[in-house]
């Protein structure tokens, strides 16, 4: 049987500017969500087209979580059958700096060759760094 833990008397740190600012973009596909919707408010099936390779899961997910965080909204649209449109609220659009210094960043670094990613069987590290 271990010891029992004790709680720290100690007030932890203030938070992290930073770390609060990161949080908000968590999640798989989060980011792409959020550029996708820079330009206008969009349906939820114009976003499965913005955005191939995203789930109907994920997506539905993302928005979610997204709406919960404050940087989309949610406006339901009286058609028939009911839909949703969704855009960037204000702290959304100031995200937007942030994740387009991202993009530039990923264009600026050299293409990854798939081949790289996965090592042959048997190959060496070096050996694959040589390649």
């Amino acid at each position: 049987m271990g010891l029992p833990l004790r709680r720290s008397k100690v007030e932890p740190p203030p938070p992290c500017p930073l770390t609060r600012s990161l949080l908000l973009l968590r999640g798989a596909w989060a980011p792409n969500v959020i550029w996708a919707l820079s330009g206008e408010a969009r349906r939820f099936g114009e976003l499965r087209h913005d955005i191939p390779k995203i789930s109907a899961r994920v997506l539905s997910a993302r928005l979610r979580e997204l709406e919960i965080r404050g940087l989309v909204s949610r406006q339901l649209l009286d058609t028939s059958p009911p839909s949703a449109e969704y855009a960037l609220t204000e702290l959304g659009r100031e995200m937007m700096p942030a994740i387009k210094a991202l993009v530039a960043v990923g264009h600026k670094l050299p293409e990854v060759d798939a081949r790289a990613r996965k090592p042959a069987r048997g190959a060496s590290i070096a050996g694959r760094l040589a390649a």
